[in-house]
């Protein structure tokens, strides 16, 4: 079954959503402002209005523009008029759009510009109400308009830092993506590398196992017509099983998928094995029960120390194979020949990959010299 990918970006709004909102927000403050007429400040309020308000329709891409026009509508205010406007709100707002998408030098100045106006309007309004400069009424309007203009500032600023901080997160993300990416590539070669390490031992088998098939069926041919047959019968159904198999793991190296040409070895196949005259066998019913995995390191086990004790033991030495099942499968595999150095001594690839395929099944292997002579391998796999 194939997942969907899940997208973990969090969620915003696209372009064309942040265009409407922009237009909403505009018009939203834009249309109680038509009513300005009808209040003292006249058709004046309604230009000055006009003047500040519709400048937001391009306060996401033009911040410091929509700022410059908004404080200069706001400062014609002041020379106009003396009493306040609903229109003023576009101050806070672009305030907050300059701290939001400019730079932080830009939003601290336009902080600085809504102090200054507080003051100035402040001290306007005060005059206009048909009031005198006193201090607590002017204090009172400018501590009011610079709390306004300062939260919206800070707002903007924290807007501008979350976003820097979920972009910062977001690329992390891709970059442990990336990084993810790349280390399933290099598992895959190392699987591949390990397909092939495996490859060589099938054929190394098979070739050993053709080898002495031929050699004993050149010896029966002489005595025992009959064995001969079976020999080369032997030899024509390793031959096509090595070829099957080394199919298979060239497949796996090209794609690092599965073939499934046909199933995996097991313990019914230990006899194409042990054919030969100098292998004496005794193998388990070939109808046991055993689970795929540990068959298959069964036959792997036995064919690996088959293969090492043609190469190593001599022309002559024999060989005796015991394969048990009970509440685990038992392998013992030794020989009586001269044996040998660096694989005898377990540091060949063929015994080190019996071992990791025997604890992968949370088995143990034994390998080494045996009383009296030769080699010993002797496995266990619980089931």
């Amino acid at each position: 079954m194939t997942l969907a990918p899940h997208d973990d970006r969090p969620w915003r709004l696209g372009v064309r959503a942040q265009r409407w909102f922009d237009v909403a927000l505009a018009t939203g403050l834009l249309l109680p402002a038509l009513a300005t007429p009808l209040t003292g400040a006249g058709w004046v309020g309604l230009v000055v209005s006009l003047a500040q308000l519709v400048p937001l329709y391009w306060r996401r891409h033009h911040a410091l523009v929509v700022f410059a026009v908004v404080a200069t509508a706001s400062a014609a205010q002041a020379a106009l008029l003396d009493v306040p406007l609903w229109s003023q709100v576009a101050f806070p707002v672009a305030t907050y759009s300059v701290a939001r998408y400019a730079s932080i030098g830009w939003g601290l100045a336009a902080v600085g510009v809504g102090v200054c106006g507080a003051v100035v309007a402040a001290m306007r309004w005060v005059l206009g109400f048909g009031g005198t400069l006193e201090a607590d009424p002017v204090i009172a309007y400018v501590v009011t308009i610079t709390t306004i203009v300062v939260s919206a500032w800070a707002l903007g600023a924290l807007a501008r830092t979350r976003r820097a901080y979920v972009d910062a997160l977001v690329e992390r993300a891709e970059q442990i993506q990336r990084e993810a990416a790349q280390q399933v590539a290099l598992a895959a070669s190392d699987e591949r590398a390990r397909i092939a390490r495996e490859m060589h031992d099938v054929v190394a088998h098979g070739l050993s196992t053709i080898v002495v098939q031929a050699d004993g069926a050149r010896y029966a041919a002489r005595h025992d017509p009959a064995v001969a047959a079976g020999a080369l019968e032997t030899i024509a159904v390793t031959g096509r099983e090595s070829l099957t198999e080394m199919r298979r793991m060239l497949g796996l190296l090209r794609s690092g998928e599965g073939t499934g040409l046909r199933p995996q070895p097991g313990l019914p196949d230990l006899a194409g094995l042990v054919v030969g005259d100098h292998v004496d066998a005794a193998l388990p019913d070939p109808t046991a029960v055993v689970p795929d995995g540990i068959a298959l390191t069964t036959y792997r086990v036995v064919q690996e120390a088959l293969t090492n004790v043609r190469r190593h033991a001599g022309p002559d030495a024999r060989a005796r194979v015991e394969v048990v099942v009970s509440d685990a499968v038992s392998v013992l595999v030794e020989d009586e020949g001269r044996g040998t150095g660096t694989a005898d001594e377990g540091h060949g690839l063929g015994l080190v990959g019996m071992r990791e395929r025997v604890t992968a099944h949370g088995g143990t292997l034994e390998a080494g010299p045996r009383p009296g002579g030769g080699w010993r391998v002797a496995a266990r796999l619980p089931l």
